[in-house]
């Protein structure tokens, strides 16, 4: 159980430089189409019946791109700044359909770094088993930032 448990938060606008780079590889599995297809109630047709996505240009069923904009965000939330992090603004652009079962090959990469504001650009690149650019773009996060209030650490103690 998450909730009432207290967890490291992500690195702080300090400790972040601009190259460092995340890589990850998520293979989409039907229980991640099923999960996302249950929580949003989403049934659009190209994302689950093949008979019809056969008849259309992607020739067979698509991942949902908000899918693919869901891994991302979560490894800005788990590793890149890390958890307590919060996402201002992203900008992405899906060049290529992913395909059932596809693994995507994701690099997360720091391109700027503004201590003043604590903000952090992260540049987005996803490529599938054949090497093609799927998704690519940015990602504008805030790193955690606590304020050291004496009531936070008094109450820490209970």
């Amino acid at each position: 159980m998450l909730l009432g448990k207290k967890r490291k938060l992500g690195r702080k606008i300090e400790d972040i430089t601009v190259g460092e780079k995340l890589k990850l590889t998520e293979k989409v599995e039907d229980k991640d189409l099923l999960l996302y297809l249950g929580l949003t109630n989403d049934g659009n047709p190209l994302y689950i019946q093949h008979d019809f996505a056969s008849t259309t240009s992607f020739e067979k069923p698509v991942v949902p791109n908000i899918m693919l904009t869901g891994i991302v965000t979560s490894a800005v939330s788990k590793y890149m700044p890390g958890p307590g992090s919060y996402i201002c603004e992203q900008h992405l652009v899906f060049k290529k359909p992913v395909y059932h079962y596809a693994t995507v090959d994701f690099l997360l990469e720091v391109a700027d770094v503004d201590l003043r504001g604590n903000l952090v650009t992260i540049r987005v690149e996803g490529t599938d088993e054949e090497g093609a650019i799927c998704i690519e773009g940015k990602i504008v996060a805030q790193p955690p930032k606590t304020s050291n209030k004496l009531t936070t650490q008094a109450m820490e103690n209970f």
